[in-house]
Order: C-alpha cells, then structure tokens, then sequence
C-alpha cells in the first residue's frame, strides 16, 4: 500500500522559513510525479508545485515561485517544499500526493495518493 507522512508543518512569522516533508513508501516511485497542494477552510484545494521523480524537474504555481523551492531525496524516498519570505496568505492545510506519469498535473483529481496533511499557519 501506497503511504504519503508529511511532516514539518508549524506556526512561523511573515518572512519566515519553514520546510516540509514527504516520506513516501509502498513502491517505487520511478516514473511518478510528486506533488504538493494546499487548502483552506471554505475554498478548493490548490496546486502548489510538482515536480517527477527520475528527472527532478520542477513546476510552481505563479503565487510560490522564487520562494518555494521543490525537491526530491531519492535515497530516502523523501519529497520536501522548502518554503521561504512566507505570507500569511500560505497559511493552509499542505498535502503531498502521487501519481504516476510526467506530466504537469496541477488539478487536485489528476493525483491517485494523498497524505494526511500538515498545518502551517503564518503569522502578520
């Protein structure tokens, strides 16, 4: 069974720096894509940033991009959004999810694994 553990959510002032984590295990994650989307109470669930497991390569939404920065541990089956200058428009829920292929996929339905979810709140 696929298992999706984020991990590194908190409460950070504006400006401040927090990373995450993803622990994936179940199977091999060759040739999937990674993601990371976030939501708040009383709106969808957003597309953060994705980025494909053999390749690394990386997508941002427009809102994250020069401050969040995506990556992948392959030794350690480990996903992580460093996320840097945060805002307290970030404060969210943030899920890390899986699917296989290579594509964008920026919509919530296009992803087959979700993990739990961890908060991070920001505050002004």
């Amino acid at each position: 069974q696929v298992q999706l553990v984020e991990s590194g959510g908190g409460l950070v002032q504006a400006g401040g720096s927090l990373r995450l984590s993803c622990a994936a295990s179940g199977r091999s994650f060759s040739n999937y894509a990674m993601g990371w989307f976030r939501q708040v109470p009383g709106k969808e669930r957003e597309f953060v940033a994705r980025i494909t497991w053999n390749g690394g390569t990386p997508y941002y939404t427009d809102s994250v991009k020069g401050r969040f920065t995506i990556s992948r541990d392959v030794a350690k089956n480990t996903v992580y959004l460093q996320m840097n200058n945060l805002k307290p428009e970030d404060t969210a829920v943030y899920y890390c999810a899986a699917r296989r292929g290579n594509l964008y996929y920026i919509a919530p339905a296009e992803y087959n694994y979700w993990g739990q979810g961890t908060q991070v709140t920001v505050s002004s």
